[in-house]
């Protein structure tokens, strides 16, 4: 205001017939460079504001996320303590992959220190490996059988039953389990892993297919290392379309509010029928490019879905949503 004001002042002294011309040239350069002063000090203010919100932005965005982790952690045992320790192993690994990133092989500790915020005695006593004790999903012979199985019996029902020896009579789940693990575990030892898991049934050499996904329900540790896998490359796909990296992931969601359970629980129903016909349409698309590359490809792909619903945390103050 106070710049605005002194702008119209000079002005209108410049159109005095008595200010002489060296005068008015000094006054508009001083006002010329207040200006110029003003605008910068405004960006600063407003890079400024930019950068406070920034933060406050993607601390609110990784509250959300890490509330749901929060709760399994509480239900699990966890303690601050666990997730404190858990939190700067992770902040000091990422913060070397991103010097990495940058063509940093080796970043120093002083390097990740500023990084991560972390002092430079944590981060020399944390610069180490880390054991995972989760199994590998994606690497599970046992998957891969079952997820090869539930194709072929997709394309021939009859094949819900497969005799367990191999014959001449046509495929059989030693057959199956030697092409899925390409013969690197012995077929038994897949079948004893699936009938703990409670996916099929043996009788009278004969497996049967019980279950239409891979879903480890009796094993606490696979469905955590599921959890872990399908939860971190669906927020892997949303944090990269997020820092604008390319390529940009499909990543979407339909959301509503004001439904009655009969109506989710219907919706749920309907997600479920159409991606079991996706689910075998990309099985089978995949394991083709598998098999075209033999195997060596130096891609990796998971493609997910989900659907969930729950009271709100409070009664509704507004109208009913449409989907948006």
């Amino acid at each position: 205001m106070i710049l605005s004001v002194t702008f119209v002042s000079f002005c209108h002294i410049s159109k005095c017939e008595n200010f002489s011309d060296v005068c008015r040239n000094w006054c508009f350069a001083r006002l010329s460079d207040w200006v110029a002063a003003a605008r910068r000090l405004n960006w600063n203010q407003r890079l400024t504001f930019l950068m406070q919100n920034r933060l406050s932005w993607a601390q609110a965005a990784c509250a959300r996320v890490l509330r749901p982790l929060v709760k399994l952690a509480l239900a699990m045992g966890l303690k601050h303590p666990h997730l404190e320790e858990l939190l700067r192993d992770l902040l000091i690994d990422e913060a070397r992959k991103a010097w990495q990133a940058k063509g940093v092989d080796r970043p120093n500790i002083s390097q990740i220190a500023v990084t991560t915020g972390l002092n430079r005695k944590e981060v020399t006593l944390r610069v180490r490996s880390t054991d995972d004790p989760l199994p590998q999903t994606e690497l599970s012979s046992a998957a891969k059988t079952f997820t090869l199985w539930l194709r072929l019996s997709s394309e021939s029902p009859e094949l819900t039953v497969l005799p367990v020896a191999a014959s001449d009579k046509g495929p059989s789940f030693e057959s199956v389990a030697r092409q899925a693990s390409r013969g690197d575990v012995h077929h038994r030892a897949v079948l004893d892993e699936l009938l703990r898991l409670g996916m099929v049934t043996e009788h009278e050499g004969q497996a049967r297919l019980m279950v239409q996904g891979f879903v480890p329900s009796r094993d606490l540790q696979t469905l955590l290392a599921f959890l872990g896998d399908n939860t971190r490359d669906h927020l892997l796909a949303a944090v990269a379309n997020t820092l604008e990296q390319s390529p940009r992931f499909l990543e979407r969601a339909v959301y509503a509010d004001g439904l009655a359970p009969p109506e989710c629980e219907q919706v749920h129903e309907l997600v479920r029928a159409r991606w079991d016909t996706v689910h075998h349409e990309l099985v089978a698309t995949l394991s083709s490019a598998v098999d075209k590359s033999a195997g060596h490809g130096s891609q990796r792909m998971r493609v997910g879905i989900y659907a969930y619903y729950e009271d709100r945390a409070e009664p509704a103050a507004h109208a009913r949503k449409e989907p948006s």
